[in-house]
């Protein structure tokens, strides 16, 4: 039986030419799935097949090129083995009907030379990370200083983006979503806590958003501005990103992505009591940034079906991301529309290796999505 209490999220609604049957995306999610080539396989296949009910599922953060590599078992997309992984995903998903945008990453300052063939990181400035890292040995090792991309570097990493924006849509995905959010590269550019240039890129809102619109414009000429996301956390401060004015800096942010007639802009501020809530006494920015962008907005953050209803009714956003539900519920606006139960995840198995915990959730309709290799399952 059809649950009618949540008739907005259920609305249609039209991003290009492309019809989405619902509000209900599915958030990106890294998951620490790939081998050592990071080359996305039958078992990613099939994981996001599983999710295709989703309006979008938009893919966990993919590496736009080696210098890209901040963690193990997260996917590339900058060379043709890795395309033609993507190649793979896309097919299924498209196969149980779905759409695909594969998120764009570049982390940044959070790195190490493990990852980089013994480089050192770079970043808008030489702000350390505080903390440790991960290798792929399992052991733990501080983070190491970063060096500030010099201006004669920075078209080259915007012409990584654009390199990875096209092997996406070569491999068949219906658009990319630029990761400019949680601390990685582009936030590093964003946020005076981290960016100290003294260049055309640093010190003056417009210059610390040059960046961002850069890595917009040329990605949007190559693909199609529709075909095109952009994800920003204003007030989150993951990854040790912080701004003195992040609400100046936000409403600027979305305003100078108007010219690009974006596919939409995500935007990850979470409701009251979520993990990416706005601390206390700090404004929320999405409203603001709402009324600056003229485009399609799409929110993210503790979300239930409710909550996500009342975004779109209220007139916040036109689409919602869901993450964590998702995990354990792959066909969760199925369960949505049905006022099912929600199965919790677990927690433990979230960057675990193999299919426990990753494709072996139940789902409603008893059958696993037919187009995905068997030996994936």
């Amino acid at each position: 039986m059809t649950n009618h209490s949540n008739r907005h999220l259920f609305s249609p609604y039209k991003i290009g030419a492309m019809q989405l049957p619902h509000r209900i995306a599915l958030a990106p999610l890294t998951r620490c799935r790939t081998g050592d080539d990071r080359v996305p396989s039958d078992l990613h296949a099939l994981y996001y097949a599983q999710r295709a009910s989703a309006a979008i599922a938009i893919s966990e953060a993919t590496q736009i090129s080696p210098m890209g590599i901040g963690y193990r078992g997260t996917p590339g997309i900058h060379n043709e083995a890795q395309v033609q992984g993507w190649k793979r995903v896309a097919d299924a998903v498209h196969a149980a009907g779905g759409r695909l945008f594969v998120q764009l990453w570049h982390v940044g300052r959070v790195s190490h030379p493990h990852w980089l063939g013994g480089e050192t990181p770079v970043s808008s400035s030489g702000v350390l990370l505080e903390g440790q890292t991960r290798l792929s040995d399992g052991s733990l090792v501080p983070y190491v200083a970063p060096r500030a991309l010099a201006l004669d570097e920075i078209p080259l990493v915007i012409a990584d983006y654009v390199a990875a924006a096209t092997n996406a849509i070569r491999a068949g995905a219906d658009g990319v979503e630029i990761h400019a959010a949680n601390g990685y590269l582009i936030d590093q550019f964003l946020r005076d806590g981290v960016n100290h240039r003294g260049d055309a890129y640093g010190g003056s809102i417009p210059n610390r958003i040059r960046f961002l619109r850069e890595v917009t414009e040329a990605v949007a000429h190559a693909c199609g501005g529709h075909r095109v996301g952009v994800r920003l956390s204003p007030t989150n401060r993951f990854n040790q990103i912080w701004d003195s004015d992040p609400h100046a800096l936000f409403v600027a942010a979305a305003e100078s992505l108007n010219p690009f007639d974006l596919g939409y802009l995500h935007i990850l501020e979470g409701v009251a009591g979520s993990s990416s809530a706005p601390a206390e006494g700090q404004k929320p920015v999405a409203s603001t940034m709402r009324k600056a962008f003229h485009g399609t907005i799409m929110i993210n953050g503790g979300y239930d079906a409710a909550s996500g209803d009342a975004a779109i009714q209220s007139g916040l956003a036109d689409l919602v991301a869901y993450g964590i539900p998702f995990i354990a519920n792959p066909d969760l606006p199925v369960r949505y529309r049905l006022g099912a139960t929600i199965t919790p995840p677990n927690q433990s198995t979230w960057y675990a290796e193999g299919a426990r915990g990753y494709t072996d959730y139940a789902m409603l309709t008893h059958e696993q999505p037919a187009a995905v290799n068997a030996s994936a399952s």
